[in-house]
């Protein structure tokens, strides 16, 4: 028969005696002012005088600028008809050298009342709250470290439910649509949590670190999900904030806490997600060397190297920061393996959605396929988020089923944002026209941009309009020829409103913008620029951050910033003489797409090809990409 479980129960905080009685004195003393002027009659000095002179004062009291008394015989007050032989009256600011005198010719007893009792509490009511403060204070870190004060402290407690959130997921590889590499460098991690002594027969240690690195979205927590469920063990989680407070030492003793509950139900897994919040590089000259996340960072490496052999504990964790990384943390035996989770492609994409879609009615229209095609660049969640979308809009139409109707709905939402209900007035309707038909003129007949796919004058998130091109084969690099095309794509808006209106528009803004950042990687990074050359001459990192930036000097004099600049107002300059050229050539064209659009506002791409006539050259597909 098993042992009855001990009753337990809540723990009392030290400060809550504290407040009550903080709560009954002050409770205490206004009863006590509220009765102690029950019965009293408040009369004026003048009174008070007369009261005097004819000799009906027996005794008073005087303390500061006020005076309380007895009367000699009692004296009704009020509508009721009490009487009462206590009064009380103050005494002008500027005193009163007759007073005392005309107290004595009447026989009236005088006394005199200190004000230190209320003084005395004015004065160290400060220094009350301040000693107030330090006791939360210490009884606050008392309970962080887990002693003192506190009855088993909070970093018991955050033990506690770490591990009893240790669960063994039903999530299995089958749930991970797409990432197939990276299934294939964890599988092996699978063979060894479940039998661990195969391994160490043969004398092979696995990996105790597995970082999974990616970009938002692309799965690294489920694979980390699928791996432990595939396995069948315990899997701890939990996030790098989550090691960090305000106390130095709070967050390595946790890291204790939680590897220690990790060894106790080896076989494991401990996933740490955003590894990047507690793992930064040390030494960049902010916050010292031992300020709390530098001190947790040290006891998860140390916690890494004292693994025993026959503990079977990996440790994964995911990042999308990679480069910002300690490079302890990244040295053989802690994180020595590495799995990049990419965003999926079109045929992943595509068993990704059957994935998210396995619970959604699908009409009969919907082919995964095409939608998985037309929807270049998006992550896994992305992807989710899509097919979520889809169905809200499918139940507000009380349809029974989801058709693709729906999913180029929810496309274009997620793409271009939602749509909005604004008042344009006729000129700015007319301007938008003409700045939406100048990116789809140039896309359509430039020899190296992307298929169009939809041209919008529709508001929609933060953008007026929209021009949506779509690929149709996946690119992994990018040609000169394709990016010189790109940027006369974004400029393109511009270039139109100036030759048709004869005056520019503050709604190239984010063209400008896009197109001097692409121009500057051109020049920067990929060397193509004839002026520049093959020269590493970006500004930062690729994915800097602030503590580098400070430890690293620039790297090149201001000669060769002038030249990038340079180059940079070169590629732009050239990309506007491409764009006149285009739309003078193909001035009718133009004309056609800016009617079509104010008249139908939006435009799809059979539309398009109507309007615009056969395209003559072949495009250069990559992902998707949108001007505004």
């Amino acid at each position: 028969m098993p042992a009855p479980e001990k009753p337990t129960f809540p723990e009392i905080p030290p400060w809550r005696p504290l407040a009550y009685f903080v709560a009954m004195l002050a409770l205490f003393m206004l009863l006590r002012i509220i009765l102690s002027g029950a019965g009293i009659e408040e009369i004026s000095y003048s009174d008070f005088k007369r009261r005097i002179a004819a000799g009906q004062v027996a005794e008073v009291t005087m303390q500061e600028n006020r005076i309380s008394g007895r009367l000699r015989e009692e004296r009704p007050i009020g509508p009721d008809g009490g009487k009462t032989d206590r009064f009380t009256t103050r005494v002008p600011a500027m005193g009163d050298s007759t007073l005392l005198p005309a107290l004595e010719d009447a026989d009236v007893q005088v006394n005199v009342q200190s004000a230190q009792g209320w003084g005395l509490l004015i004065y160290w009511l400060p220094w009350l709250l301040l000693l107030g403060f330090f006791f939360l204070a210490f009884w606050r870190a008392s309970r962080l470290v887990g002693g003192g004060l506190g009855s088993g402290g909070e970093l018991r407690r955050f033990l506690q439910s770490v591990v009893r959130t240790a669960e063994r997921p039903q999530t299995t590889f089958a749930d991970v649509a797409g990432q197939e590499s990276a299934k294939r460098d964890v599988q092996e991690l699978v063979a060894y949590l479940r039998d661990p002594g195969k391994f160490e027969r043969l004398g092979a240690q696995m990996p105790r670190g597995v970082l999974l690195m990616g970009p938002p979205g692309t799965g690294k927590t489920l694979l980390a999900r699928a791996l432990a469920g595939e396995a069948g063990v315990p899997f701890f989680s939990i996030s790098g904030s989550e090691f960090i407070e305000v106390f130095v030492g709070v967050g390595a003793s946790r890291v204790r806490n939680l590897f220690a509950a990790a060894k106790k139900q080896a076989p494991s897994i401990v996933f740490i997600d955003e590894l990047d919040a507690v793992g930064r590089t040390r030494g960049t000259g902010l916050g010292g060397g031992h300020d709390e996340r530098e001190q947790t960072l040290n006891q998860i490496l140390a916690e890494m190297d004292g693994f025993a052999p026959h503990e079977a504990v990996i440790v994964l964790a995911a990042t999308n920061r990679p480069d910002v990384l300690d490079p302890a943390l990244l040295r053989p035996g802690r994180f020595d393996r590495h799995v990049v989770l990419d965003l999926p492609d079109s045929k992943d994409r595509e068993a990704i959605l059957a994935v998210h879609s396995r619970k959604v009615p699908l009409g009969a229209d919907v082919k995964l396929g095409e939608i998985a095609a037309a929807t270049p660049g998006f992550s896994g969640a992305d992807l989710h988020n899509l097919v979520n979308e889809a169905a809200i809009l499918a139940a507000r139409e009380e349809q029974e089923r989801v058709g693709h109707r729906h999913f180029e709905e929810a496309r274009d939402k997620v793409v271009l944002g939602s749509t909005r209900t604004l008042a344009i007035q006729p000129d700015e309707r007319h301007r938008l026209a003409v700045h939406e038909a100048g990116h789809a003129v140039v896309a359509y007949f430039l020899p190296h941009a992307d298929p169009l796919y939809k041209v919008s004058i529709v508001p929609r998130g933060r953008a007026l309009g929209g021009t949506l091109q779509l690929p149709e084969h996946e690119r992994h690099t990018l040609p000169e020829d394709y990016l010189r095309d790109r940027l006369a794509v974004m400029l393109a808006g511009r270039t139109a409103e100036r030759l048709l209106l004869g005056t520019v528009s503050s709604g190239a803004d984010d063209d400008i913008r896009q197109a001097t950042a692409l121009a500057r990687s051109m020049v920067a990074c990929w060397g193509m620029s004839e002026a520049v050359g093959p020269v590493d001459l970006r500004d930062s990192e690729e994915h800097p951050f602030l503590g580098r930036e400070i430890a690293q000097p620039r790297r090149f004099s201001e000669s060769s910033a002038q030249a990038v600049d340079e180059g940079v107002r070169t590629l732009l300059k050239e990309a506007e003489q491409r764009i006149g050229e285009a739309l003078r050539q193909h001035a009718a064209a133009l004309g056609r797409l800016v009617e079509a659009l104010e008249r139908e506002e939006d435009i799809d791409r059979a539309r398009i090809e109507a309007l615009l006539g056969r395209r003559t050259s072949p495009a250069i597909k990559r992902g998707a990409q949108k001007a505004h």
